[in-house]
């Protein structure tokens, strides 16, 4: 899985946080009276707890299979979410347990006599507080996920961000300083941008680069900045149009923080000197 595709699994992350969030709302504020009434409301918030239970545990999934286990601190996030799914999952059955705990109306069996007004109301009392804890645990529960998928899409964040961080600073290290013309083509492509273009030469197509503040760049002073990872240019629109070029975050590091190697002197040589006449010829 890219890094790119990663940065979009925590964000889906997030968003599933979000959808725990609501439905920690919406269980914390049900309202509903023992009998079918408590039935048609609960159930779907049980439903929905169980679908939030299957995402979690399918996004555990992929993140366990993917690139995302090789960087470091990744074990946290996996085992932060894999409670997320021991959450949600006792979520759904303190849910379900409240559904048990609801007094239903059928008929007794045979040779019991049907409930009255007071046997209803006794059964009632009964239920309400046990049914009031389970749908309690169930929010507090549902809480805790929400919580816990935010802190997991902020840890693929932060691993992400220390990963890049190695390795662009292993890049800088092994890499070579830029020589002046890179360096001052790097320049002229941050502070004006640039265009890379085809022109027609002898009948061929030629690739060339345009600064546009008239910097000359030569196609391989581009191509090492690009090798490099320090340019970039939009491949959207074709060559006769011209594609912009832009620079990279990596390449506006580099420029800020490194300069030209210097070129070295060339000794002036030493200007013998016409000696000196002490005296006229007599």
């Amino acid at each position: 899985m890219p890094l790119l595709d990663l940065a979009e699994h925590a964000e889906q992350l997030r968003t599933l946080a979000r959808d725990f969030e609501a439905l920690h709302a919406r269980v914390r504020g049900v309202s509903y009276t023992p009998g079918t009434d408590a039935l048609r409301q609960i159930s779907p918030l049980l439903l929905m707890t169980q679908d939030l239970t299957a995402t979690v545990l399918v996004r555990l999934g992929a993140l366990d299979s993917s690139t995302y286990t090789s960087i470091a601190g990744s074990r946290a996030s996996l085992e932060c979410l894999s409670s997320v799914v021991v959450a949600s999952s006792l979520a759904g059955n303190d849910l379900a347990s409240a559904l048990h705990a609801n007094p239903y109306e059928g008929a007794p069996f045979p040779a019991y006599p049907a409930d009255d007004a007071s046997v209803r109301t006794a059964r009632h009392a009964e239920a309400i507080p046990k049914m009031t804890v389970h749908v309690a645990n169930a929010a507090h529960q549902l809480d805790l996920s929400g919580i816990g998928c935010h802190y997991v899409a902020t840890g693929i964040t932060r691993d992400l961000a220390a990963a890049r961080d190695g390795a662009d600073t292993v890049q800088r290290a092994a890499a070579p300083p830029l020589t002046s013309t890179q360096y001052d083509a790097l320049r002229a492509l941050a502070l004006s941008g640039g265009r890379l273009y085809e022109s027609s030469q002898r009948g061929l197509g030629v690739t060339r680069v345009a600064a546009d503040d008239g910097t000359r760049i030569s196609i391989a002073t581009f191509r090492a900045l690009n090798k490099r990872g320090l340019v970039d240019w939009d491949t959207s629109t074709s060559l006769f149009q011209g594609q912009k070029i832009t620079v990279t975050e990596h390449g506006r590091r580099v420029l800020a923080k490194q300069r030209p190697a210097a070129t070295a002197a060339t000794p002036a040589k030493a200007v013998p000197r016409t000696p000196a006449v002490h005296g006229a010829r007599r």
